[in-house]
């Protein structure tokens, strides 16, 4: 072969390699510059936007669990498995005879109309592969029964299946509310029961496919209505907010007749719906936007106002403008409300309860628990933890602690994402870890 052949080979190969590393330089160069610390809170810093080419991808491993290996409990308490050997376990629902309900779920299929298709969905399935998340939705709930008490489960039996990505989970008046990914449905159950034959009846319809498909739901305390938080169909609304009709929103839908409400909006991603103890209002957890850098913007913990508007996707932390998004037919930054409390950036905050039942000790007396799942799209990572938020007087009062950490290991490979939080009819903070497979309980030691 001559040497100008060997060249003109040489000089494609050789450009390849040059994109390649351009295209690794663009993917692992940003990085957070703000202490974590700041960004978290009622006053949180925040930093300018930080549009890059292609956006930060940091990705945890899933590895699981090894043998005698568990997360790490704060000082004075411990934590322990009430459960294993479940299959992508997301949603926990306790019954009012101490029965445990676990929702086995997973996103559904998703093809090109639904975000599945070239090369943005290639690279989704390839991350949600590489982050546990790749698995097919089991489509059922699973009843955990310990009947002893000795803080493991004895009993586990499948108590409905064939349903669609279901989440969240409640019991009222002899039904079972049950939050699919496209619909919330009911079916006669009785606590004790261990199967369920009955087939579900749909209440409503709910937007399904797309981005967030996570349903959880929420029943009032009067038994009349159940609120359902829907997540939008995208990150900023790049689809077309045709696409984003009735979502990104929390529906309050009345009972039994199945006529639903928008009762607040411009949510990106509701996940975790409680009411608090004390003033009796409704919270949610809600993660925010991604793809301005490792900074920004935090997810959030927040009373949700009736008919009140949080931003998405114009706005995000009280009015501040996101210049990626047209700007929208009316101004309604002078509308937009701003959160209660900063939870970090990209901590992917999910599970929530208030502590009303735990019995925990004195520093965990007032307060919420949060299941940070963990980040994907920031540098260094964040979340991959359960913390605690104190409140005083209905509000956050103070910085959130760490109850539950180490699902991380040393080499930054996820052994567990938390996922949901309750509190078990005998005071313990039950958490599901979808990647390990783990319903772990967190109690403080017997005197």
């Amino acid at each position: 072969m001559t040497t100008k052949k060997k060249l003109l080979i040489a000089i494609p190969v050789l450009a390849l390699i040059a994109a390649l590393v351009v295209i690794y330089v663009l993917f692992t160069h940003e990085k957070a510059e703000v202490d974590f610390a700041a960004t978290v809170g009622a006053r949180p810093k925040l930093s300018e936007p930080n549009e890059t080419l292609v956006p930060t991808i940091n990705v945890a491993k899933a590895v699981g669990w090894k043998t005698g290996e568990k997360p790490v409990a704060a000082a004075g308490l411990s934590v322990a498995r009430f459960a294993d050997g479940l299959q992508h376990p997301r949603w926990l629902y306790v019954l009012p005879n101490n029965d445990l309900l676990v929702s086995e779920s997973n996103s559904p299929p998703r093809d090109d109309k639904n975000g599945g298709g070239g090369v943005t969905g290639y690279v989704m399935s390839k991350l949600m592969a590489k982050a546990g998340a790749g698995v097919p939705s089991p489509n059922r709930i699973i009843l955990l029964r310990d009947a002893d008490g000795d803080g493991r489960a004895e009993l586990r039996t499948v108590l409905i299946s064939g349903l669609n990505s279901p989440s969240g989970m409640g019991w009222h008046d002899g039904q079972l509310y049950i939050a699919n990914t496209d619909a919330l449905v009911r079916v006669p159950f009785t606590p004790g029961q261990t199967k369920i034959d009955a087939k579900p009846v749909v209440i409503a319809k709910l937007p399904g496919g797309l981005n967030h498909w996570a349903r959880n739901l929420l029943i009032a305390p009067d038994g009349k209505s159940v609120f359902v938080s829907v997540g939008s169909g995208s990150n900023i609304g790049e689809r077309g907010m045709d696409k984003e009709e009735k979502r990104a929103a929390i529906w309050q839908i009345e009972l039994p007749s199945g006529k639903d409400r928008i009762f607040a909006y411009g949510l990106r991603n509701p996940n975790g719906l409680a009411f608090e103890p004390t003033t009796g209002d409704l919270w949610t957890t809600v993660n925010e936007r991604d793809m301005i850098g490792s900074d920004m913007v935090p997810d959030y913990l927040t009373e949700v106002q009736f008919g009140g508007f949080y931003g998405w996707p114009w706005y995000y932390w009280g009015g501040f403008i996101d210049k990626r998004v047209p700007e929208p037919a009316e101004n309604l930054q002078s509308y937009v409300i701003r959160p209660d409390y900063a939870l970090g950036p990209h901590v992917a905050a999910l599970g929530l309860t208030f502590t009303q039942g735990a019995i925990l000790g004195p520093d965990y007396a007032s307060g919420a628990f949060i299941a940070e799942h963990g980040s994907w799209n920031r540098r260094p990572f964040a979340g991959y933890k359960v913390v605690f938020v104190p409140f005083a007087q209905g509000k956050p009062s103070g910085k959130p602690r760490d109850i539950l950490s180490g699902f991380l290991s040393d080499k930054e490979q996820a052994r567990g994402r938390p996922v949901a939080v309750a509190i078990g009819k005998r005071g313990g903070l039950l958490v599901s870890d979808d990647v390990g497979g783990v319903i772990w309980r967190v109690t403080a030691p017997a005197k």
